[in-house]
Parts: structure tokens; C-alpha cells; sequence
């Protein structure tokens, strides 16, 4: 996994942190390899002038061996090697060594891979490092003495490689250390960084868990403010100007929704009376004994049809200001087995071109609620299944009860052609219509499945819809008896 997939999904906090976690392991990385680097060059250069030196005293050594305590051996270190090359082969080899405090030479046995190496080294004086199998890693410089022979002197890297060695060691622990120490401290600082951040956040999620939707809404404190100089407290100085112009736009919302509910209570209520009025005349007129023209009648039977369609309307809005308002409603055990089997009477009667059925269960499912408002929900329900489908289609009324969420199903399922798509979404707004020529000749106002979601949701139930070109769904859920408030 690479480090950019390790970062995907994990907290700002996390990130700043690992940033300067991998920036300074990088460094540590970087200044360990110098420091090696550079310190193995300073031992190799300190070894290679003492290389220079421990050969000059070495070749007389060689010229004239002698035993331990030998002159040439003295002031040598050990471990120091001396080979002598005479006509083309090792003549001699050997190695300051400590005897019990006295240091002398003493030959070396050496490989024929060890041989081969030392009579490939070229005389220029130059010093190189070879590994000898017999010796380890020396660090050999050869030169020709004035007979012609070849001398080389070695010197060990041991101490050179220990030395290095260590070094990476130490690095390594106070590294660790320091990367371990600038972690903690590092979470804590950013942690501490971040908390107007956090204060932000929390606030953006108790904003985000209001329903802004439903009416007026208090939306809560502010974020405190920070130094405005800084991202975080410009973000903050943003962020609760952006909700001072929420709040603002809330309280005008719902202002302005109470106005125009205010106003279509009051409308409808007005109305009510000279409806009423234009009936009772209409009525008059056509109780009259004396003859009148046919146009004439056929005038007060629109006047009257259309005086009956407006105060359906008018009923209509002024029971959707109402439950817009929040008035309660009436509260009574309901039998939905007994109020959908005349529900469903009333259907046949109504659309006997289409098969309606009932599945009900065998004990009557009671509600808590108020039954006009419910036999006008499933009302408007089955009026919807007969105008919006063909004849022959099937329209069953189905009830059960869901025993684990203590609430009562209540379906309307038909096998028409079903609601298009686009209107779905919309379909419980108020004034919205599948077909408005259609909806319009049957005399449909378009607020059927908007006052039916109303009335449901006044209940504490919920309305769904399942649609598609095979058939369509209406789906009620009503809290049971036992779930009622």
C-alpha cells in the first residue's frame, strides 16, 4: 500500500501528523547516510596516511625478517600485513601481531584466491581495499622497492567498519527516539491546533442534524470566534456569518408560510359562504314551475356542478391549512378491516369497469385516529386507482400488521400502467396531476394524494409510493393500538 493510499479517508490531525512524521524520518535518513558517508571517509583517509607511513618502516622487515620484538614491527599496529612479491610470487607474508605485550611479525598462510589478489594489485601506490579470505577486509597499498621486488602493506578496516557501525547504531536509537518523542508532541500541538477547527465541525453536525425543512428552526450557538488572522478563524468568521443568513432566511420562510397559510384559511373560510349562496340560488332557480329556456337550464346546472366542484376545492384547502397549522385531530379507535370494506363498496359502485378485491386479516386491525380523515385517505386512494387506469384493471386493498414495529400496512396496489418517472418525485405535492385534461373532465383538483399524505403523517404514519410500468403501489403505515400516543 503506498502512502497516498494510506492517507485516503484518514482525519486532517492524522495527516499533519504523519507529514512530519515521514518529513523528519526523510532527514533522519538523509543525515544518518552523510554522517556515514562522511565519517567513513575521515577513517579511511586517517588509515591511508597511516597505511603510507607503516609501509616505509615494513620493507626493511621484509628485506631482513627477524623475530618477535623485529625493530620494523614496532610502533605498528596490530594487524598490520607486509608481503613481499619476488618473481612474480609471494616471497613472504606476514602480520604484526601481540604477544603477551610484545609485538612482533609472524607469517601468514594465504589462499590461493588470496594470492591471486595480491599479485593483481598494480604498484602505483595507491591504496585500495581488498577482502582476504585468511585477514577480512584490509586496505592495501602496493609499491616496487629498488631490487624490483613488490612490496604491499595492509592495514585492517575493522576498526573503520566498528566504528561506522556504531555510529549507524547510535543514530538509529536517537532517530527512533526522537521520531517517537516528535510524534506525541506533534499530535498534541496539532490536536491542540485544530480545536477551533473541531468546534467548527461539531457545529456543522448539529446544524446538519436539524430538519431546516419543518417550519422555524433554532439553530445553535455560534462557533466562538478566533484570531481572524488565521485560516481557522477566518473559517469560523465565515462559517457563522453563513448561518446568521440561514437563520435569517428561515425565519422568512416561515414567516411568509404562515402568511400564506393564514391567508388560504381565511380565503377558504370566506368562500364557504357565498358558495354556499350561489347553491342555495341555483337551487332556487331550478325549482321554479315556470318554463325556461334549455340554455338556460343547462347554464344552472354548470353554475351548479361548478359551484359543487369549488366547494370541494375550497374544503379541500381549508383542511390542508388546517393540518399545515398543526391542528390536532380527533382521536378514536378506528376498525380499518370494517372502514376499508366500505371504502371498497363505495369503489365498486363507483368504477364497476375495474376488478377490485380485499385481502384483510382475519382479527380487525384497530388505529388510534380520526376515521372521516383516514375513509377519506383510502377514498382518495381508490378514486386515484380508478381515474388514473384503464378498464379491467385490477386494484386490490390489502391490510396486515407488522408485529416488530407495533404498526399497521395498508396498501393500494393496481396493475395499470404506472405514475411516468418524472412525476414521482412530486407526485403528494399539492396541485400536481398525471393527466390534466383527464384529471380536469373528472372533476379532480389535484390535491387528492397531498391532503392523503397530510392526513397520514398527522397521524404519526408515513405514505410511500412504488411505481413502475407494471403497476403501482401505495404504501400506509399507521402506529397500532398499542404504539398510539
Amino acid at each position: 500500500m503506498t502512502v497516498q493510499g494510506w492517507l485516503a479517508g484518514r482525519t486532517l490531525r492524522t495527516r499533519l501528523v504523519a507529514g512530519v512524521l515521514i518529513l523528519l524520518a526523510v532527514s533522519c535518513v538523509g543525515i544518518g547516510i552523510t554522517t556515514s558517508i562522511t565519517l567513513r571517509g575521515f577513517l579511511v583517509a586517517r588509515l591511508d596516511q597511516n597505511l603510507t607511513s607503516a609501509g616505509s618502516r615494513l620493507d626493511v622487515s621484509l628485506e631482513h625478517p627477524g623475530g618477535t620484538g623485529d625493530p620494523g614491527a614496532e610502533g605498528q599496529a596490530v594487524g598490520t600485513l607486509a608481503v613481499r612479491i619476488t618473481n612474480g610470487s609471494v616471497a613472504q607474508a606476514v602480520v604484526v601481531h601481540d604477544a603477551a605485550g610484545q609485538v612482533g611479525l609472524s607469517a601468514v598462510a594465504l589462499t590461493e584466491a588470496d594470492r591471486s589478489e595480491l599479485l593483481h594489485l598494480t604498484p602505483d601506490g595507491l591504496p585500495r581495499t581488498t577482502q582476504l579470505s585468511m585477514l577480512a577486509d584490509y586496505r592495501l597499498m602496493a609499491t616496487r622497492s629498488q631490487d624490483g621486488d613488490i612490496h604491499i602493506t595492509g592495514l585492517p578496516m575493522g576498526d573503520v567498519e566498528s566504528t561506522v557501525q556504531r555510529l549507524v547504531a547510535t543514530e538509529l536509537i536517537v532517530f527512533a527516539t526522537a521520531l517517537l518523542l516528535t510524534g506525541l508532541a506533534g499530535a498534541g500541538w496539532v490536536r491542540l491546533s485544530l480545536r477551533p477547527l473541531h468546534r467548527i465541525t461539531t457545529t456543522a453536525k448539529e446544524v446538519s442534524a436539524l430538519s431546516l425543512g419543518s417550519g422555524a428552526v433554532d439553530l445553535p450557538h455560534r462557533v466562538p470566534e478566533t484570531d481572524p488572522r488565521t485560516e481557522v478563524g477566518q473559517l469560523g468568521a465565515a462559517f457563522n456569518q453563513m448561518l446568521g443568513h440561514v437563520e435569517t432566511a428561515l425565519d422568512q420562510r416561515e414567516a411568509s408560510e404562515a402568511r400564506l397559510r393564514r391567508f388560504v384559511a381565511d380565503a377558504s373560510h370566506e368562500l364557504r359562504t357565498p358558495l354556499a349562496g350561489i347553491r342555495a340560488y341555483t337551487e332556487l332557480a331550478q325549482r321554479s314551475t315556470e318554463a325556461v329556456p334549455a340554455e338556460v337550464s343547462h347554464a344552472l346546472d354548470r353554475v351548479e356542478s361548478e359551484a359543487a366542484r369549488m366547494g370541494r376545492l375550497v374544503d379541500d384547502l381549508l383542511l390542508l391549512a388546517r393540518l399545515d397549522a398543526g391542528r390536532p385531530l380527533e382521536q378514536a379507535d378506528v376498525d380499518l378491516s370494517r372502514l376499508l370494506i366500505e371504502v371498497t363498496s363505495d369503489a365498486r359502485v363507483a368504477g364497476p369497469d375495474h376488478r377490485w378485491s380485499l385481502d384483510l386479516p382475519d382479527e380487525p386491525l384497530v388505529v388510534r385516529g380520526d376515521e372521516h380523515r383516514l375513509h377519506q385517505v383510502v377514498a382518495n386512494l381508490l378514486s386515484n386507482a380508478r381515474i388514473h387506469t384503464p378498464a379491467g384493471t385490477s386494484v386490490v386493498v390489502r391490510l396486515t400488521s407488522d408485529e416488530q414495529s407495533d404498526h399497521v400496512l395498508l396498501s393500494v396496489n393496481d396493475d395499470g400502467t404506472g405514475i411516468p418517472q418524472e412525476l414521482q418525485a412530486n407526485v403528494f405535492e399539492r396541485f400536481i396531476r398525471a393527466d390534466d385534461s383527464r384529471s380536469r373532465a373528472m372533476g379532480s383538483t389535484g390535491l387528492g394524494l397531498s391532503i392523503a399524505y397530510a392526513v397520514v403523517k398527522a397521524h404519526g404514519g408515513s405514505l410511500t409510493l412504488t411505481s413502475d410500468p407494471g403497476g403501482t403501489e401505495f404504501r400506509i403505515a399507521l402506529p397500532g393500538h398499542n404504539g398510539s400516543s
